[in-house]
């Protein structure tokens, strides 16, 4: 690995083509140098019609801080009965551009348009249990997804 990395338009329009070619319309470029590294720092890239699965990291470590880098991202965030509590609509450049989400706390995210942030949280990395996504929400894929996509996309409509 490098012993240093920019973040410039470059690796910007190289992550939303790569995301835009991919099965799920997300792509993430790491900037640590191993998933057991202590922390995770990394540029993710989102197309509009990726959805991402509301979800709580349990683990007290793993509060998570977005900044974004291009484009506009809707965050949700959701009680334990999948009532949305707060809404916040991250755009780079504007008035609010970032979000620091507390573990515990159920959280889904939506492309608003072509987006990529930038994620810190701790790490090592540890995949997403079942019992951290959000039981009253469809899985990535079912036939009900892509309809609770729409109705989180039209949070921000």
């Amino acid at each position: 690995m490098d012993q240093h990395s920019l973040l410039d338009q470059t690796l910007i329009t190289d992550l939303l083509s790569e995301a835009a070619a991919s099965p799920r319309l997300r792509k993430n470029r790491n900037f640590h140098p191993a998933d057991d590294a202590l922390c995770h720092r990394l540029a993710n890239a989102l197309q509009p019609g990726t959805y991402v699965h509301p979800h709580r990291h349990m683990n007290e470590n793993k509060a998570e801080t977005m900044i974004m880098l291009a484009g506009e991202l809707g965050v949700l965030i959701f009680d334990e009965v999948g009532s949305v509590v707060a809404k916040h609509h991250l755009k780079a450049g504007g008035e609010v551009f970032g979000i620091n989400i507390e573990p515990k706390t159920f959280h889904a995210v939506v492309a608003l348009t072509p987006c990529v942030f930038f994620e810190a949280k701790a790490g090592p990395y540890i995949p997403v249990a079942p019992e951290e996504l959000a039981s009253w929400a469809p899985s990535a894929g079912d036939a009900d997804s892509e309809k609770y996509l729409a109705w989180m996309a039209a949070q921000f409509a």
